[in-house]
């Protein structure tokens, strides 16, 4: 699983770097990005509910 984090939709709200620090952090723009090129299969199903959570659908996962 690969995921992005669309910059122009992201509000810096936190809730997706709060969720799954070991996917997500806040870059020199104050947006969420991932840090991670593929998930680790013991994250997935945190960084799904980070991408469920956030509230503006900033977040894409692909399988």
């Amino acid at each position: 699983m690969k995921t992005s984090v669309d910059q122009d939709t992201c509000i810096s709200c936190g809730v997706c770097v709060s969720m799954c620090p070991d996917v997500y952090q806040f870059n020199d723009d104050e947006k969420s990005e991932p840090i991670v090129e593929e998930i680790p299969e013991e994250l997935q199903d945190d960084a799904i509910t980070a991408r469920d959570s956030c509230p503006v659908d900033a977040i894409d996962i692909e399988e």
